[in-house]
């Protein structure tokens, strides 16, 4: 009887020894160019459970999911920031990123955070009927899609296969951005990152984050789809050689601006802008750079509080220069403008200074006056001793009725049209004009100013019957096409000549 009481406990004693199941970790790195250092990392899923931790000054984090069903979000945020900022634009967005994790391994997954990962979450929630990965994130399905997924990667593998390739990533035709391995010595994947651009795009009619933006380092867009009749993919040895160029110029000149400068892919064309061609006015050996980092549709303060600016910065120097062209997006200032004009309100619309040059805005907003919007990248450029330049916006083709100019029996010349006023409706908190407010902020700021509108008014009355050879035509007025972006590069070299304090970079012009 004692033995067998001895044998049982034995049983129970061996049975409390037994070790729990191993916990399920998630672990990766969240990276960019380099490491998101101390991002904050979310991880959810379907059923919107969540788990958070910290990543390390490498990017790496481990966390314990095994209360979390695949599907999975894994979000990456810039360190002490609210993940709440990345679908927004009415106030500086942090560095976001998303990887979609649609199964999971025993114990242990590798979940990689970085612009490719935020690529394919991107495109899934596009195909998903989604905005973009920030919206993926938060409305998981049970069950992604396989065939979402799967074209997702096959796209990314079109796209960047043969970067990844020349840097000697290993079977790229099975490449999953999430799961590689993300060497820190700046070799495979790691390199590859260093030459892109992240962000997220813009929704007009809610004003949220939308899909993902990747361009490569001379914000050349890289997007689907790729091929000889459609749109380019990341090329390697170029991106290398103009990064290198980016960083070892004796002077470099960053644009930024809106539509009419940004650089655009192949089914953009015949659209162009003319800071994807305003290089070509220096000379080879002139030692001068041009960083072309304009982007369409943002206004003064989206610009800056969507991160685009902040792509440009980090490679500011002392002796650059910074040319500030916007002005057309400033004037989404209509609130009862159907659909977007609430949204259009509170993320993009700056408001113009009075006629005696006062700044214009509502109580406690100071950063919604155009004129503090531009003072903004003015103080910025001078922290970093470069120097900045205003400009003001290029001519839309219209006449005073803000119509097609030259049209018909209609003579009437193409005149400036930067300026809101109050209808009849109503909808402007105030009015003005945003030229003569760029006037005024370079008077205060006692910056160079280049009157590119008069330039450009010049342009397009002197070509009444054959503009559509340079302003694209339907539905526009506004966007160039190929011989208008190099006629209007031509006259911004003119007024570098024209303006005494920008004599040391006009000499770089050919």
């Amino acid at each position: 009887m004692r033995l067998a009481t001895l044998t049982t406990l034995a049983g129970l004693a061996c049975a409390a020894c037994v070790s729990p199941p191993a916990p399920t970790t998630l672990q990766g790195v969240a990276a960019a160019a380099g490491p998101l250092v101390h991002a904050r990392i979310t991880v959810r899923d379907h059923l919107g459970t969540e788990r958070t931790t910290t990543a390390d000054a490498q990017g790496h984090y481990q966390l314990d999911i095994s209360a979390l069903q695949a599907p999975l979000a894994v979000m990456a945020t810039q360190a002490n920031t609210d993940p709440a900022l990345c679908n927004q634009s009415r106030a500086p967005r942090p560095a976001c990123m998303v990887a979609l994790i649609d199964t999971l391994t025993p114990t242990e997954t590798r979940a990689n955070v970085n612009p490719l990962t935020d690529w394919v979450a991107s495109d899934v929630a596009l195909q998903l009927g989604l905005r973009g990965p920030h919206q993926l994130a938060l409305a998981l399905p049970p069950d992604v899609p396989h065939d979402a997924f799967r074209q997702a990667l096959g796209q990314l593998r079109a796209g960047f296969g043969d970067a990844l390739v020349h840097a000697e990533v290993a079977h790229v035709e099975d490449f999953d951005p999430a799961k590689a391995d993300l060497a820190s010595s700046g070799q495979g994947l790691q390199a590859v990152l260093m030459l892109l651009n992240h962000n997220r795009g813009y929704d007009n009619n809610t004003g949220e984050s939308g899909a993902t933006v990747i361009t490569d380092v001379l914000w050349n867009p890289i997007a689907k789809p790729f091929g000889p009749g459609a749109n380019e993919p990341l090329q390697w040895a170029r991106s290398q050689a103009e990064l290198a160029r980016i960083r070892t110029a004796p002077r470099r000149v960053f644009i930024v601006g809106d539509s009419t400068a940004a650089t655009y892919e192949r089914q953009r064309m015949p659209r162009m802008g003319w800071g994807q061609v305003f290089e070509a006015e220096f000379a080879h050996d002139s030692g001068i750079k041009v960083v072309n980092g304009a982007r369409a549709g943002r206004s003064s303060r989206d610009f800056f509080n969507g991160g685009w600016y902040a792509q440009m910065a980090r490679f500011i120097q002392a002796g650059d220069y910074v040319l500030i062209a916007h002005g057309h997006n400033d004037q989404n200032c209509n609130a009862l403008r159907a659909l977007r004009g609430s949204a259009d309100v509170a993320n993009l619309c700056t408001y113009p200074n009075t006629p005696q040059g006062h700044m214009q805005f509502p109580p406690g907003q100071p950063q919604m006056s155009f004129q503090q919007a531009l003072t903004v990248y003015v103080q910025d450029a001078r922290s970093r001793g470069a120097t900045p330049v205003l400009m003001t916006p290029t001519v839309r083709f219209l006449n005073a009725d803000r119509k097609t100019a030259y049209q018909g029996a209609d003579t009437r010349p193409v005149v400036s049209t930067h300026f809101i006023r109050q209808p009849l409706t109503g909808g402007y908190a105030f009015v003005g004009d945003y030229v003569q407010t760029i006037r005024d902020t370079a008077a205060a700021q006692r910056v160079p100013l280049m009157d590119l509108e008069a330039k450009t008014i010049a342009l397009a009355n002197a070509h009444p019957n054959d503009w559509t050879d340079y302003w694209l035509e339907a539905a526009d007025t506004t966007h160039f096409q190929e011989r208008g972006a190099r006629a209007i590069a031509a006259l911004v070299a003119q007024g570098l000549r024209e303006t005494p304090q920008l004599a040391p970079l006009a000499q770089g012009l050919k």
